[in-house]
């Protein structure tokens, strides 16, 4: 029943989507649930948590027991009895072991340390990739922006040259204006349905990369929210490339990934220094076992007397003749009587290895000055990319004013050249002129616009804010 009812309330919530459209956010949200790429960084984090609890767990004490059941045949001396036995014999022996390392030159302690930056860059790793999916997602869903307002401006155009080619035909049947003028409205009209087409095509292909990126096969009929864009110059650009920078050194995933690669790889280095410290463990360990030809001496018996020599007088000597009389040890009698017990302290100085610890150390140096590489790196492409951000979006914003200013005189300059046409002063080919004139000006100005309104999002994102409208 519970399984049912979430079903439903799965299906309550796409439909209600499918009605109501997505926005930025819940793209986002659901991109990062179903990001195959997101789940593997997650996964890989999960292990570097795991390892960092296993180096934890490496400097606790070790303890391990076991157990042996064997049988021997043929000849074969029974380490419990320390007899010679011709026959079968049963031997179990049980036995418990521990030992911990008391020193080892601080080497596990390092090992710990560089364990848990290794598991905190990931987690930043996971972040980073988190951030750039969503930066992706953004991108997608302002070109799906784009693409519709486009193809509504498409759609417009046509609408206003199907109107002009209606008012052309009347002109035509009543002799006031040559046919050719008609062909030439049909030739304009022709083109601009070609222009509607590309941007339908360019509208599924925008809409088919989101949902792509988001990972998303199963809900038809997907449209997004169309959010009011105010174009105007925000608070990012009134600070400096600088301030932007420096924020983005606090919050920004890559440079805390690469400050944590730092670390550890220092700890990895003194933990390979620490091999050349001697190792002292303590050992501790119980055992006892069980044979089969273990027995009891119960007694003896006399059976009779025999000749053990003869005398310097010829007398014969008797010694009496004994049988010994023994039952098998129990189990319980023999695991309690052969317990064995030891203490002890193992020291292990290393002299010389093959030169593996000289080569660990070695490597461990230079994978250290790679990660400040890495780190240096990342820096460097935070400020470039900022800088470039920075500078697109205030690009932008100048060429979203200069194509506002466009489209009024473009869309002036086409009333009068409507008016003019109407009435027969200028031809066909002007006022063509003149209406793909104005369409250039507002695809112009819808393409600046869009861009400058990712540009800010892009400046948002290094800033550490969330991403929406």
């Amino acid at each position: 029943m519970k399984t049912l009812l979430t079903v439903f309330s799965l299906l309550i919530t796409l439909a209600f989507r499918s009605q109501t459209g997505w926005d930025l956010q819940q793209c986002i949200a659901y991109a990062e649930k179903h990001n195959i790429t997101l789940k593997q960084a997650a996964l890989s984090s999960e292990i570097n948590k795991n390892n960092t609890t296993q180096s934890k767990a490496s400097v606790l004490p070790s303890l391990n027991a076991g157990a042996q059941h064997n049988y021997n045949f043929g000849q074969t001396i029974d380490r419990f009895t320390n007899t010679f036995a011709n026959t079968q014999v049963l031997s179990q022996n049980f036995y418990i072991a521990s030992s911990v390392v008391l020193w080892s030159g601080l080497s596990q302690y390092n090992n710990i340390k560089a364990n848990e930056y290794n598991y905190l860059s990931s987690v930043e790793n996971y972040k980073q990739l988190q951030n750039d999916l969503s930066l992706n997602v953004a991108n997608a869903y302002i070109s799906v922006i784009f693409a519709e307002e486009l193809l509504k401006i498409s759609e417009n155009q046509t609408n206003i040259t199907k109107e002009q080619l209606e008012r052309t035909q009347k002109l035509v049947t009543a002799g006031a204006i040559a046919k050719s003028i008609e062909y030439d409205i049909k030739a304009q009209l022709a083109n601009e349905q070609v222009n509607v087409i590309n941007a339908e095509n360019n509208l599924a292909i925008s809409m088919l990369s989101l949902r792509q990126l988001m990972n998303l096969d199963s809900v038809t009929n997907f449209s997004i929210v169309r959010p009011v864009l105010d174009v105007t110059e925000g608070p990012l650009l009134a600070d400096n490339i600088q301030f932007i920078y420096e924020a983005g050194l606090k919050n920004q995933p890559s440079i805390k990934r690469g400050e944590y690669s730092i670390l550890s790889a220092e700890r990895n280095l003194a933990s390979s220094k620490g091999r050349l410290s001697p190792t002292l463990t303590f050992n501790a360990s119980m055992g006892t076992g069980t044979s089969g030809l273990a027995k009891d001496i119960l007694g003896v018996n006399y059976t009779g007397y025999q000749v053990s020599g003869i005398t310097s007088g010829g007398d014969s000597v008797y010694t009496p003749v004994t049988e010994l009389v023994t039952r098998k040890t129990s189990f319980s009698d023999q695991f309690n009587n052969n317990i064995n017990k030891s203490l002890g302290f193992t020291l292990n100085i290393p002299l010389f290895n093959g030169l593996q610890t000289h080569t660990a150390i070695k490597n461990a140096k230079l994978n250290a000055l790679n990660a400040q590489y890495t780190l240096d790196l990342a820096k460097q492409n935070l400020y470039k990319t900022i800088s470039q951000a920075y500078v697109s979006a205030k690009a932008a914003l100048n060429k979203y004013m200069a194509s506002k200013l466009s489209v009024e005189a473009a869309n002036e300059s086409f009333k009068y050249a409507q008016q003019k046409f109407d009435a027969g002063v200028i031809s066909a080919f002007d006022f063509s002129t003149s209406k793909n004139r104005l369409f250039a000006a507002e695809s112009n100005l819808l393409q600046a616009k869009y861009d400058y309104v990712f540009k800010l999002k892009v400046l948002d994102y290094y800033q550490g804010k969330p991403l929406g409208f």
